[in-house]
């Protein structure tokens, strides 16, 4: 599939003060492309775009400067051209994601061997999923759906629902505080737009039982797996298996060692392994944790389906929830990630996990399909 993408980047004042050639009656309309045409699949068109005001570039074989007529000034996600692909890239704490508006269909927009060419990172777009927003069931307001970087399709995904909700704010000009009501293949999820701009999400009761995380070790305590050995290339870990949707294994270190130095590991070579392990018919998310203290973790993860990644909304809440059940924090934390910090809640009144965190767009795009 050959892409060419159009792609909107956020300039800061000083960008235009190296600009000295182009007027500054030009610079300040609104926005159009900057178009690069290499001799190769992949012909991506970049567009800079400063939110208000907007810079105008347009390039082929020579770059010049063209005043944009008014049509230009009409949102990016209005565009409704045939044939193409519109999309916004967000990441939450480096955990990235192309955006789809998929509201007119029960079906994606892209297949599952599409979206590994749109995550590609040298062939593609770049992308841990693509993520659709599809129409709502059961009274729910939406339906969200994600296709992982390999093509296999989780039933969620933390981050990436964070991301969903301020999409959501983008297609419907929405601002301030806000709240959705999410169909996944979890189940409900509710993520609330705080008004400092971060997202908090009801991320459901943890699903403890081993049958339904789902995993093949035997449940030693209340039909849930905790601090069970689990044999992984020779070597005894220590592992707590929890679903939030999706199964997860969490580990705090070895039979010999529980003082696990994550950013030690080798997260390429060991990451793999326990996805594949025997005793995960679904496949696994794998999270490594280091204890700083009763309300301070820190984690990496390998995650099913994407690999290493900066940031795992869902296995932030599995660590929680293993954390307390092991007796190494309390229900209120933050989980350090490779990306940043998401603060943690596992409720003992309602016994929901709570995630807040940050979601942030990227930029604006267009794919011919």
């Amino acid at each position: 599939m050959a892409i060419a993408t159009t792609i909107s980047l956020h300039l800061t004042p000083p960008y235009l003060r190296s600009l000295s050639s182009v007027s500054t009656k030009a610079l300040f309309r609104s926005s159009c492309s900057f178009s690069v045409q290499p001799n190769t699949a992949l012909r991506p068109a970049i567009t800079p775009v400063l939110r208000s005001p907007r810079l105008c570039v347009s390039a082929s074989s020579s770059m010049s400067i063209e005043a944009p007529d008014a049509t230009s000034q009409l949102s990016f996600l209005d565009r409704k051209e045939s044939g193409f692909l519109h999309f916004v890239k967000y990441h939450g704490l480096g955990n990235d994601f192309i955006l789809v508006d998929n509201r007119d269909s029960v079906e994606p927009r892209v297949t599952p061997e599409q979206a590994v060419k749109l995550c590609d990172r040298n062939f593609g777009i770049g992308a841990d999923g693509v993520i659709f927003v599809m129409p709502g069931v059961n009274g729910t307001d939406y339906t969200m759906r994600i296709f992982n970087s390999d093509g296999s399709e989780p039933e969620m995904c933390g981050n990436g629902v964070r991301c969903f909700a301020k999409f959501l704010t983008e297609l419907n000009s929405l601002h301030g505080k806000q709240s959705f009501t999410i169909h996944t293949g979890a189940g409900l999820i509710v993520p609330e737009i705080q008004d400092d701009g971060k997202v908090r999400v009801d991320m459901g009761e943890p699903i403890l039982r081993a049958s339904d995380v789902p995993t093949k070790l035997p449940a030693n305590q209340d039909q849930s797996v905790v601090k069970s050995r689990l044999n992984v290339d020779g070597i005894n870990w220590n592992v707590t298996c929890v679903s939030m949707g999706n199964p997860h294994c969490v580990t705090f270190g070895t039979e010999e060692s529980q003082d696990l130095r994550v950013d030690e590991l080798n997260l390429a070579d060991i990451g793999p392994k326990f996805e594949h392990h025997m005793v995960f018919p679904a496949r696994i998310n794998t999270e490594f944790v280091q204890v700083y203290s009763r309300s301070h973790l820190k984690m990496r993860v390998w995650e099913r389906g994407a690999g290493a990644t900066l940031a795992c909304g869902t296995g932030a809440c599995a660590v929680a929830v293993a954390a307390v059940l092991e007796g190494h924090a309390d229900r209120t934390c933050t989980v350090d990630l490779p990306g940043g910090p998401l603060e943690i809640e596992w409720s003992e009144e309602d016994n929901h996990v709570y995630m807040t965190g940050p979601a942030e767009v990227v930029f604006y795009g267009s794919v011919p399909l």
